[in-house]
């Protein structure tokens, strides 16, 4: 029973991104003093140190580590007949303490409700995700370990 959950995984993920354009394009203008506005398809965001008109650039990549695997987990789930009813991620990063102060470590937790969710489901999702198909992961430091975590709600199953 436990090989048929993921079985086909695999085979269904042919092609899974390669529509995605090789190269990103995006700008950044400046709007005063340390404010800055990222544009690019689809998305505005505001950047500022201080934190009082818009966020950090740090923030924005945990929440793109975020997204990434978020995007990737809950594709394969679906592929693999889950349905899911709710799916959140907290996300911390450990920085380094000096310049350059990179994220030293990852950790994230996905909250997810469902059926069908198993932790076998969930396992195979995670690896695929980062093993292969979080760009974002794979953009980062070689040195930064990225841990995650799941609770899956409802049956309380915590891995």
């Amino acid at each position: 029973m436990e090989e048929k959950e993921t079985e086909g995984l695999d085979e269904s993920l042919k092609g899974y991104k390669e529509k995605i354009p090789l190269v990103s394009r995006a700008f950044l203008t400046w709007e005063k003093d340390m404010v800055f506005t990222g544009r690019m398809p689809g998305c505005l965001v505001d950047y500022d140190p201080t934190r009082k008109e818009g966020c950090v650039p740090t923030d924005t990549l945990l929440v793109s580590i975020a997204g990434c695997l978020a995007i990737d987990v809950v594709t394969f789930l679906r592929k693999m007949k889950v349905e899911i009813t709710s799916f959140e991620i907290e996300i911390s990063g450990q920085r380094n303490p000096t310049p350059p102060q990179y994220f030293k470590s990852v950790e994230m937790i996905i909250h997810i409700a469902g059926k069908e969710i198993t932790p076998r489901k969930l396992d195979r999702a995670i690896s695929l995700s980062q093993e292969k198909y979080c760009s974002v992961s794979h953009t980062l430091r070689k040195d930064t370990p990225v841990k995650v975590s799941y609770i899956i709600e409802g049956n309380e199953q915590v891995k």
